[in-house]
């Protein structure tokens, strides 16, 4: 079931980026697609043999909170926006972003990405979705002792940056936007964890920053 998500996200990721283009010239989106791909791969290798009830609570998708289900329908359209501008970008030639700065943001993807990866080593229990699970406890090491939700500073840092790993200015509106969007989801998910993850609200006592260290 993974395997068939993972080659039925390369599929869509393939038509967002090349059918807005209207070719195969597109060697940003490529590169993009074969990093992003290869470290799909080697995290799903990882947490098969290590961890495999991780991966059976990054497949639920289906949203307990309500307000959870409107955020995450806003951060779905600018996820959609994020992967589709920059092959209009590079078909109408809105905007040139340098070569040095598409390799650059690309490292810095994949530094979000394996951050990502040190979340989920730490944390069992990091569902895609809002909930508490029985027996769940808090976790405080790793990540988890810089900020409260790692994860998402992780997937902040890979979404700051792929709009510039795909050559395009315009599409850092909507990947700005979803980034933007996790403020109240985090909001959201305190609540919940603090209503029913014994010993959460010590733990934001003690780690006070929930997104970016030394900021907020």
């Amino acid at each position: 079931m993974v395997f068939i998500r993972i080659l039925l996200f390369l599929i869509v990721m393939l038509a967002m980026f090349f059918l807005p283009v209207g070719s195969l010239n597109f060697w940003e989106a490529w590169v993009y697609l074969i990093l992003i791909f290869i470290s799909m791969l080697a995290f799903l290798m990882y947490f098969l043999k290590n961890d495999p009830d991780l991966l059976e609570r990054r497949m639920r998708s289906k949203e307990k909170e309500t307000e959870q289900k409107w955020i995450i329908g806003i951060m779905s359209v600018c996820f959609i926006f994020t992967f589709l501008l920059p092959g209009f970008d590079q078909r109408f030639g809105w905007t040139r972003v340098p070569v040095t700065v598409v390799i650059i943001a690309d490292v810095m993807v994949l530094l979000g990405y394996g951050f990502v990866f040190l979340v989920l080593r730490e944390n069992s229990y990091a569902s895609r979705v809002i909930e508490v699970e029985k027996d769940q406890e808090v976790i405080s090491s790793g990540p988890y002792a810089i900020v409260r939700h790692p994860m998402y500073l992780g997937v902040a840092l890979m979404f700051l940056f792929t709009p510039l790993a795909l050559g395009s200015y315009w599409a850092l509106i909507p990947s700005v936007l979803m980034i933007c969007a996790l403020v109240p989801r985090i909001f959201n998910e305190e609540k919940v964890l603090e209503r029913n993850l014994e010993g959460y609200r010590e733990y934001m006592q003690n780690i006070k920053y929930r997104l970016i260290p030394g900021v907020w």
